[in-house]
């Protein structure tokens, strides 16, 4: 006989066992209990920066059953699902958006599982739970679900919200110069300029795995990070602390491309990986080489992950320029339940606008595909 489902409401993972928890996650690297913990016991997803964790916990009996990693947000920083214009709607309204709930990895725009569970009954009590204590807020956001929990969302009433992403599949590539064969001339060419340009600067190239990162390499990896989000008049999410325990817990998912002239660093491309999968994550450099960026964001995460067997390459969000470089475009969803019915409805008519226009852009951008109408 089944135990009957009880469900909880925590600040922190302390409570639930990594194995545990890792069980129910699956293989890709960032619902790992050891990525979670890591932002959480460093202080970068806290009340502190507007993430107060909520994460939200299914029992049966002592057995852990299904987890969803939520999080009340009094601002819309670092989801990647821009949800701006339904703030200043409800403010205009004389209405409050925040605090909101969010069911995220905080900072991460990879699609991946956000309800965890093993049993389809067991993931639909986890979502009522959570659109249950989503009433105390004005919302509740699911964001990048994969397609079995966007299913089961949808079937739950949330509203499905689409967005574009660019990544690289594998299509059994022995080397980079046989990815490079089924690209169009004009793209081969270009490729292959950018990359000899980088050369020509008198810059090479190397790629560590997160065993072989000792910490002044972490910390070389964290100024150029810092340097990113000060050109951008932003402030990094992320701190050295957070780096260091990814560094100690999880090597066998890290890779970071390092640039250097001589024997001095000048360049730093952070990618993570696990399920098969790789993820561009972040980019930094304190000296401006030109196509450098190309060069250790695409290129070497793409030849790293053809020598590794890996069948997909994820580039981040955002940015048609990958489409030139072999990143094709690809639709990631979220889901979005609203409180207030009026606003639910405006946003559902929104929504419905705005996921045709999506659908013509990825259409559009297809007709622009780098690759041979033969390969």
């Amino acid at each position: 006989m089944t135990a009957p489902a009880t469900l909880r409401v925590a600040s922190d993972l302390r409570g639930i066992s990594p194995s545990d928890w890792n069980a129910l996650a699956g293989e890709g690297p960032f619902m790992r209990h050891e990525f979670l913990s890591a932002l959480l016991e460093t202080g970068c997803a806290s009340e502190r920066t507007g993430w107060t964790p909520q994460f939200l916990s299914l029992w049966r009996g002592p057995e852990l059953a299904g987890a969803m990693p939520l999080f009340a947000k009094t601002h819309s920083y670092g989801e990647y699902v821009f949800d701006w214009s339904w703030a200043e709607a409800y403010s205009r309204h004389g209405l409050d958006y925040y605090p909101k709930l969010v069911c995220a990895v905080p900072f991460t725009p990879v699609t991946g599982p956000r309800v965890l569970a093993r049993t389809q009954e067991d993931r639909a009590a986890l979502i009522r739970g959570a659109l249950e204590a989503a009433r105390e807020y004005s919302s509740l956001h699911v964001l990048f679900p994969a397609p079995e929990d966007a299913n089961t969302l949808a079937d739950a009433g949330m509203l499905m919200r689409s967005t574009v992403q660019f990544h690289w599949s594998n299509a059994g590539y022995e080397n980079f110069e046989m990815f490079l064969a089924g690209m169009s001339h004009k793209r081969r060419k270009m490729i292959r300029q950018e990359r000899r340009r980088v050369g020509e600067a008198g810059v090479t190239v190397r790629r560590l795995s997160g065993a072989e990162i000792d910490t002044r390499g972490w910390e070389f990896f964290h100024r150029c990070y810092r340097h990113t989000y000060r050109m951008h008049h932003s402030s990094p999410y992320l701190s050295l602390e957070f780096f260091l325990r990814l560094g100690a817990t999880m090597p066998e998912n890290i890779v970071l491309i390092l640039a250097e002239r001589g024997d001095q660093p000048i360049a730093a491309s952070l990618l993570m990986q696990g399920g098969g999968r790789m993820y561009g994550r972040h980019w930094g450099a304190v000296e401006h080489v030109p196509l450098l960026h190309f060069e250790c964001c695409y290129y070497q995460p793409i030849e790293h992950a053809i020598e590794q067997g890996l069948t997909d390459f994820e580039g981040g969000a955002q940015g048609e320029h990958k489409l030139f470089r072999g990143l094709l475009p690809v639709e990631t969803r979220s889901a979005h339940w609203l409180r207030d019915p009026r606003f639910s409805r405006a946003v559902e008519e929104f929504l419905s606008g705005e996921s045709a226009r999506i659908h013509g852009y990825v259409d559009e951008l297809n007709e622009h595909t780098p690759f041979r109408n033969d390969a």
